[in-house]
């Protein structure tokens, strides 16, 4: 299944995305509905694109543009939900309880992921504001603005605190708590 052009699995992989996007509310970014699509049917980016691009030009998914990052949010329409309603039977119960279960060990890794967010916004040519965060449940329960002199320099602090925001933080608020004496 993973490069057919056959028809059933078109349809197939456009229910599977369908099914995956009902289950988020909120959208995803496309890198990540990627992955989880993937580790279900092993589908190649390309075909995957192929796919989504399919699903956009019949306006059963929509692309959000995400303030906070250049990655288009993608969500499911209410056409799609339509069309999700009226072909869900379609996916074998083999793939769907793989996908279920994918979903769900995805799904935490991905929270986890989109949990620590860092981004660098040039201010002029030498000066680069940084941002960088940490949200649990919506909320933003850490967040330090900085200032780079270079784009080399932002991009290694928010390549950083995105590798390693879990050592970090905890040092931080160390030396915040620490009593001067």
């Amino acid at each position: 299944m993973a490069n057919s052009d056959n028809t059933a699995d078109l349809a197939e992989n456009k229910i599977l995305i369908l099914y995956f996007l009902d289950q988020l509310p909120k959208g995803i970014v496309e890198d990540t509905l990627y992955k989880i699509v993937a580790s279900v049917n092993g589908v190649n980016y390309f075909y995957f694109k192929q796919v989504l691009t399919d699903l956009i030009d019949t306006k059963l998914i929509g692309l959000l543009k995400n303030e906070e990052n250049e990655d288009a949010i993608i969500k499911i329409t209410s056409e799609g939900k339509n069309a999700l309603s009226l072909t869900k039977d379609i996916l074998p119960g083999i793939v769907k309880l793989k996908a279920d279960s994918l979903f769900k060990e995805e799904l935490t890794s991905i929270e986890n992921e989109t949990s620590v967010t860092a981004e660098f916004i040039p201010k002029n040519e030498n000066d680069y504001t940084i941002k960088c965060k940490i949200v649990e449940n919506n909320e933003t329960i850490f967040e330090v603005k900085t200032i780079a002199g270079s784009r080399d320099r932002a991009k290694r602090i928010v390549d950083n605190w995105k590798s390693n925001a879990s050592k970090i933080y905890p040092e931080i608020l160390d030396i915040l708590l620490k009593s001067s004496n």
